[in-house]
């Protein structure tokens, strides 16, 4: 079952579900939602706001602002908003220790 989050599903919840792993937990998505709507729907903030203690959703969320930036497990980053979530994706909301 996916948990009710910072986005609310109105239309479509009849497409297959997917899970993918994010900052160690399994989270599940639907087939075809982008990274960032999976994070949001799921419960989760994008991250955390460098200018206060608020979390983030997104900014834009067409891929210009440079905004929702994910990273996953192996180091390499994504943006959220514009990569659909695939089965299994292993996901973190901070840069490795290795980051650039």
């Amino acid at each position: 079952m996916i948990a009710a989050g910072r986005i609310v599903r109105l239309a479509e919840r009849d497409r297959a579900e997917v899970q993918f792993l994010l900052d160690g937990e399994i989270r599940g998505a639907l087939a075809g939602d982008t990274v960032l709507t999976a994070m949001l729907a799921s419960g989760h903030a994008l991250r955390k706001s460098e200018f206060g203690a608020d979390p983030r959703a997104g900014f834009c969320l067409m891929g210009a602002c440079q905004d929702c930036w994910v990273w996953q497990e192996e180091g390499s980053r994504l943006r959220a908003c514009t990569t659909p979530v695939a089965e299994g994706m292993r996901l973190r909301t901070t840069p490795p220790e290795n980051w650039p």
